[in-house]
């Protein structure tokens, strides 16, 4: 059969193809967050040490994902649909196997708004949570909602907020062909429905907000609840740590110390005041400077902190 072409428009034509080709694989990197493999199939984007703004596009939390030979789990999806998309396209980048599973950590925005892009794919992924993040999720979707299109710009219909259907009350396992992960609730300490994502035996840990690396850590659980768990995280024997915020990292116990050394700071610093009989806003305002050397962000929340504090270990006995 003879070619439909002469010799010199095939060969144009290979060019033009191979070229297309090329634009769409560099518009989809464009497109995708960036990522690094901090270990064998293990991904993570390290998001802005920022608030969560349009400046920004919420991209401020780290997200991740894990590969196994059958499927991947996302770890996250950021603070805005659009950011999930983008964090999709980094997950097929990487692999060609479908993802099966979108765990979010806990309940805050940043964390959790992506998960409308996940929720579109064909087959559905199932989500993943704390067995407490419905609740808590369902009381907030109305101001989540409220403050995308307030601080970002973007709507988001309640249907585009993604509930948990799979609920963790203790430890779960996933299966993703070749690689399992461990996923463990913890009692209220950063919120009321905080979960790990364990790869492995001593895999990485994704730990979400129960760690804060730069990032000032933000009370919005229990105080003394946070610092318990942060003692039985100090047993585990693993060889690197996510931290919510901040940089991935071998060190991560080292990063668990200064946080404690911050949040006993506040406890500390609150219970004195309270015992002084100093009222709530004296205190706030007394300690405000007080052990904040060296973090980010302690203008938008040190003294929400010393607030939330304050009012739980005015109860306590």
């Amino acid at each position: 059969m003879k070619p439909c072409l002469p010799p010199f428009a095939c060969r144009r034509l290979v060019l033009l193809t191979a070229l297309l080709l090329g634009a769409v694989k560099a518009a989809a990197a464009a497109d995708a967050l960036p990522t690094a493999e901090i270990a064998p199939g293990v991904f993570v984007h390290q998001g802005q040490q920022q608030v969560w703004s349009h400046a920004n596009a919420g991209d401020v939390a780290n997200l991740g994902f894990v590969v196994g030979s059958q499927c991947v789990a996302v770890i996250d999806t950021g603070g805005s649909p659009q950011l999930g998309a983008a964090l999709l396209a980094a997950v097929r980048q990487a692999t060609p196997v479908p993802v099966c599973y979108v765990i979010n950590t806990h309940v805050h925005p940043d964390h959790l708004l992506g998960n409308q892009a996940f929720a579109a794919l064909e087959p559905r992924p199932r989500f993943v949570g704390h067995a407490r993040l419905p609740a808590s999720l369902s009381a907030r979707a109305p101001f989540y909602r409220d403050a995308l299109q307030r601080e970002l710009g973007v709507e988001l219909a309640a249907e585009g907020v993604i509930f948990p259907e799979v609920l963790v009350d203790d430890r779960h396992e996933l299966d993703l062909g070749g690689v399992r992960l461990t996923l463990r609730a913890w009692p209220t300490a950063h919120t009321d429905n905080d979960l790990s994502v364990q790869v492995g035996e001593r895999g990485p840990i994704f730990l979400g907000d129960l760690l804060f690396a730069g990032h000032l850590p933000v009370i919005d659980g229990r105080l003394l609840g946070w610092l318990e768990v942060m003692d039985a995280l100090d047993t585990l024997d693993l060889e690197l740590a996510i931290p919510g915020h901040g940089a991935p990292s071998a060190d991560w116990k080292a990063a668990m110390a200064v946080q404690r050394s911050y949040l006993l700071g506040v406890r500390d610093g609150v219970r004195a005041a309270i015992d002084a009989g100093t009222p709530i806003a004296e205190t706030v305002e007394a300690l405000a400077g007080a052990g904040v050397d060296n973090w980010l962000l302690v203008d938008e929340f040190h003294r929400r902190n010393l607030t939330a504090a304050y009012a739980e270990l005015e109860w306590e006995d």
